[in-house]
């Protein structure tokens, strides 16, 4: 392509999930509902711990900066969807477009790298307990999560100016209804050769080594489990762990999903379906997951609401 067809774009057209006009109502209220819940039940999470010192525990600690995360991952993409479905206008400019890529870059490397650290706590709690203290402590813990945000940074950034090097022509229609990494790539007229070769390489180094972190963490808490001779303290043991085991297959799963449905389909809304529930769905669910699963968080969520109440 010369380069007198080569164009800066002022701004790309978001699909979304239907054109159909008799739809966008539907999906404005749909989309709405979710994102207020997975907003207030995150938050509602976050707080809970704060004010509880019963929780104040790496285990929550890290568990509230999900929630965080979670919070800030639907708020990057959500919004904009709305507005969009609201004015039934498709349009995001290009710095919106890359900005809206770099954040949604971030807070899903933040979550996997958090998942993984939560198995590891675990690892710690149930194989090595006479010396979590001393390995799981607020500097480790702070260090930890400092890490995960730095790494994300970083590859988000990378990842961004990696983008920012192509050169996109006329076609500028997304069929997505955020700005997906790939979606984005599709559109360039340029060589994308050594783009693809990063997105694998950090999907192997990020995506796979923390994925097989965790099934290394809950093969030995499976295998010190099934040591504990009474069934009491097997379901005790299990039962500290069971919520983040359900969190990380609903994200993984979904997120293999998205992966699986871009590579063996070719239907779009097969591909947005699964979409929704890697970056939407989930992080909606995780507050429930969490909060029934969990006696004590229950209880925190109790005591936060009546206090709430109460001072009103």
């Amino acid at each position: 392509m010369g380069p007198e067809n080569q164009t800066r774009m002022s701004e790309f057209l978001l699909l979304g999930l239907s054109e159909k006009p008799e739809q966008q109502l539907p999906l404005f209220g749909l989309s709405l509902d979710m994102y207020m819940v997975t907003v207030v039940g995150n938050i509602l999470i976050t707080l809970a711990i704060g004010s509880d010192s019963h929780l104040h525990t790496p285990m929550y600690f890290f568990l509230s900066n999900l929630s965080l995360v979670d919070v800030c991952l639907v708020t990057t993409l959500v919004p904009k969807m709305l507005m969009n479905l609201l004015t039934h206008n498709k349009a995001i400019s290009y710095a919106g477009c890359f900005a809206q890529m770099y954040f949604f870059i971030v807070f899903v490397c933040l979550d996997n790298l958090l998942l993984t650290v939560m198995a590891y706590d675990r690892f710690v709690a149930i194989c090595h307990p006479l010396h979590y203290v001393t390995i799981m402590s607020p500097r480790i813990c702070g260090f930890l999560v400092l890490m995960a945000w730095s790494i994300s940074l970083l590859n988000s950034i990378l990842q961004i100016l990696m983008v920012m090097r192509l050169s996109f022509c006329t076609e500028r229609e997304i069929s997505h209804f955020f700005c997906d990494l790939g979606e984005v790539m599709k559109l360039s007229c340029s060589d994308t050769f050594t783009n693809d070769i990063l997105v694998y390489f950090v999907t192997g180094l990020l995506g796979v080594l923390p994925f097989t972190g965790i099934l290394f963490s809950y093969t030995q808490i499976c295998s010190s489990i099934l040591r504990v001779p009474s069934a009491g303290g097997k379901y005790k043991a299990f039962s500290t762990c069971g919520s983040h085991l359900s969190v990380v297959l609903l994200f993984y799963g979904t997120g293999l999903g998205v992966y699986l449905s871009s590579s063996v389909t070719h239907s779009s809304w097969k591909i947005l379906v699964a979409s929704v529930m890697y970056s939407v769905v989930t992080p909606m669910l995780n507050p429930f997951i969490y909060s029934l699963r969990n006696k004590d968080m229950k209880e925190a969520l109790r005591r936060f609401t009546s206090r709430t109440a109460s001072s009103q």
